[in-house]
């Protein structure tokens, strides 16, 4: 016998969807407000979400019924001028989806350390040369985070915020990998192939 799925297990909620419901726990916004507000903590820093994921997610949670129109007596507008608010259903659906293990044991697949697993089929030069582009592009982005972070203090008035923790994490993370580039700079004349390669064996015919 199948078991019988609830509306709340059918309706699987993004990464867009969680975060609009947390960005309107914290006041009513609309759709413009919404953008506008995200763009303004860097979204795209911290989350992948678009202009048009952000219209998507409203509508959708606004039919499950996680967040609802301010509007009274006049009809909905549309998420870009109607004004929302998370619904108790809505902020009972983030708290759940918040205790997921998933969060937690998860690993990142930087396009960076991809080349560098192949880099060794690039040609003579270029390796030198992506490792300085990788350099300067982290001393820009460190810059700019601590700009940001300077921001929050300022904005949030103390250093025990989540908003301080993401962008010192971040921070952190830089610093740790430009020491790791020095090293690697210092090291590429020595670089080779390995001694005793270990080769997974074919299956039996």
């Amino acid at each position: 016998m199948k078991r019988k799925v609830s509306a709340r297990e059918k309706l699987a909620l993004t990464t867009p969807d969680l975060v609009l419901l947390s960005l309107l726990a914290e006041r009513p916004m609309h759709g413009y407000q919404a953008n506008a507000e995200l763009e303004r903590r860097e979204i795209r820093d911290w989350a992948g979400i678009s202009r048009p994921q952000v219209y998507y997610s409203l509508e959708k949670l606004a039919r499950a019924g996680m967040i609802r129109s301010l509007e009274m007596g006049e009809p909905a507008s549309g998420p870009e001028r109607s004004s929302f608010e998370t619904t108790a259903q809505g902020r009972t659906a983030l708290a759940d989806a918040l205790e997921r293990e998933e969060w937690t044991t998860q690993r990142d697949r930087p396009p960076f350390l991809t080349w560098v697993a192949l880099s060794w089929q690039a040609r003579p030069g270029v390796f030198q040369k992506q490792i300085q582009r990788r350099q300067n592009f982290l001393e820009q982005e460190l810059v700019r985070e601590k700009e940001v972070l300077r921001s929050i203090l300022e904005e949030v008035g103390h250093p025990y915020h989540e908003a301080v923790w993401m962008v010192s994490l971040v921070i952190e993370q830089f610093k740790t990998e430009l020491g790791w580039l020095e090293r690697v700079a210092r090291e590429m004349k020595k670089r080779g192939r390995a001694k005793h390669p270990d080769y997974a064996s074919p299956e039996p015919q």
